[in-house]
């Protein structure tokens, strides 16, 4: 297992991420992807290994479009329907979707921290298992690399949800006591 799995991408430490010049689009949505490895694809898919084949796999990340891999040329996709896990990029509003594999984070357990605490200690708690050897997001997660990105975008989404319902709360006047928006 690698020490760094959240190190940038060529970084010899760092995750199992495919270094590829090597660009390909969605065939079903357009949308470039990003490579993966095989290994990935193979460890996520609920359908039969036979049907993986020796060329290069992509991820696409597009909320809308059903393709979760998709092959270079276009020739071979895998869809939502296909995987073993629920996909956080194909469902980005849902509160029971990991948004980091290893770990079990979903934004529903970020939300519930923010508004319990005000603070989130996910992205430092990641880091620190990252420390400590318990990643595997090359395998686990379905973007075939770290989550901390997506995590940090989610804690950043929640709390300006939290912040703008509070607000319109306090504009209402349930909150005149209790909260200052600042």
């Amino acid at each position: 297992m690698a020490d760094n799995c959240c190190a940038p991408i060529g970084v010899e430490d760092g995750c199992t991420v495919p270094t590829t010049n090597v660009t390909a689009r969605c065939p079903a949505c357009g949308h470039k992807g990003k490579p993966v490895d095989t290994q990935t694809v193979k460890a996520l898919l609920a359908v039969s290994l036979e049907r993986v084949q020796p060329v290069a796999y992509f991820f696409c990340c597009t909320s809308n479009c059903p393709v979760v891999y998709f092959s270079a040329a276009g020739q071979q996709t895998f869809t939502i329907n296909e995987v073993r896990e629920r996909v956080h990029q194909k469902e980005p509003q849902a509160n029971d979707v990991f948004v980091c594999y290893c770990f079990r984070h979903t934004p529903g357990s970020i939300r519930a921290e923010l508004l319990l605490t005000n603070e989130s200690t996910i992205a430092e708690s990641i880091t620190a298992g990252v420390k400590a050897g318990q990643c595997a997001c090359e395998i686990r997660n379905p973007q075939g690399s770290c989550c901390l990105g997506n995590v940090n975008a989610v804690v950043k989404h929640e709390r300006a949800a939290i912040h703008k319902y509070l607000l319109t709360l306090s504009a209402q006047g349930y909150l005149t006591n209790w909260y200052s928006p600042g």
